[in-house]
């Protein structure tokens, strides 16, 4: 397992990190299997935990916080708020009112008196940096978290807000967590080169791209990945985009062949290969998906196939642009980009 640091933040993690999102009843996971999965985890040198607390409503915390029990200090805890999380409106974004109760939250459902890594979801736009900044700032000198982040930020909202934090002398956030993968690599024009400039860790999530880079989805195959029961949008090999994504993955394949690798080792040495890049956050929902996902730890990718990779999904692209979600709301509300009489 390599090891890099987070950010700016001193903290040393494994290039690979587990994410508990499929812990409970998203995954179909029992608390003997998220225990296992933790145990192998850990065993293999993964000290970086990452879940959320719209999880399964929290299940996933819980699910979390027993299997850790006993060796809290022998891992990296993160979580995330600012999704709904009830149908108050209030239960839900980063303003000081929610996070506080949150966070506190969390703390319970995990079992543990602080946080390594407190993640803001998404941006929220009713809410100020300052607001949300401020609050963050004060829960970390509070004990109750350690460091903060964002996720999936668009890269202007991430710059605003390290402007934020040095105006009104707060903390700011030390790490970013954006979708990334062989399939989608938008964030390389914006989001990783402003990560490198604020000195922002990085942990990337959906590195094999919900299914399609595990070696799962392939051509004149049946696709029986579990997201595609509840997803079938995303695997619709009859759009363009998709269509797009499945030759992609069979010159992926061939690539990896090649090179001696699996289509997960391509992947996620991919992923870990950016320099802005600190942790891939994998998945798994059985051990035997984990052992999968292990075999990468130590993938180190030679030029030459890093190049190959290059010359099938250029640097920079989407290849399923409108799956993206750091799209600046004005894309997507021409309400907000049409200037009222």
């Amino acid at each position: 397992m390599q090891y890099r640091t987070l950010g700016r933040t001193g903290v040393q993690v494994s290039s690979l990190a587990l994410g508990a999102m499929n812990f409970g009843a998203i995954g179909r996971t029992t608390q003997q299997e998220a225990t296992a999965l933790v145990d192998a985890a850990l065993a293999a040198g993964i000290n970086l935990i990452d879940t959320a607390d719209m999880y399964g409503s929290g299940e996933s915390e819980e699910m979390v916080g027993k299997a850790i029990a006993g060796r809290r200090d022998d891992l990296v805890l993160a979580t995330k708020a600012a999704m709904p999380m009830g149908d108050d409106r209030n239960q839900r974004g980063s303003s000081r009112r929610w996070l506080y109760t949150a966070v506190d939250n969390s703390l319970r459902r995990l079992g543990v008196d602080h946080i390594d890594l407190y993640q803001v979801h998404r941006w929220d736009p009713t809410t100020s940096d300052e607001e949300t900044l401020s609050a963050l700032t004060d829960l970390q000198r509070a004990g109750k978290i350690r460091s903060f982040g964002s996720s999936t930020f668009p890269a202007y909202r991430i710059v605003q807000a390290q402007w934020a934090a040095r105006e009104h002398h707060l903390g700011r956030y030390a790490t970013e967590q954006p979708s990334y993968s062989i399939l989608q690599r938008g964030i390389e024009s914006d989001v990783l080169p402003v990560a490198e400039e604020y000195g922002l860790g990085v942990l990337v999530w959906s590195p094999l791209a919900s299914g399609w880079l595990s070696g799962a989805i392939r051509a004149n195959a049946p696709i029986a990945t579990s997201r595609s029961t509840f997803m079938p949008d995303r695997f619709d090999t009859t759009t363009p985009a998709n269509r797009a994504r499945l030759d992609a993955v069979e010159r992926l394949a061939e690539v990896a062949a090649a090179a001696d690798l699996t289509l997960i080792q391509l992947a996620l040495g991919f992923a870990t290969a950016h320099p802005a890049v600190t942790s891939a956050i994998i998945g798994p929902r059985t051990l035997d998906h984990l052992h999968a996902n292990l075999a990468a730890a130590d993938t180190v990718l030679p030029a030459d196939v890093l190049d190959a990779v290059d010359a099938i999904v250029a640097p920079g692209v989407d290849l399923a642009a409108h799956e993206k979600f750091d799209t600046p709301p004005a894309l997507l509300d021409p309400a907000l980009r049409r200037r009222r009489a």
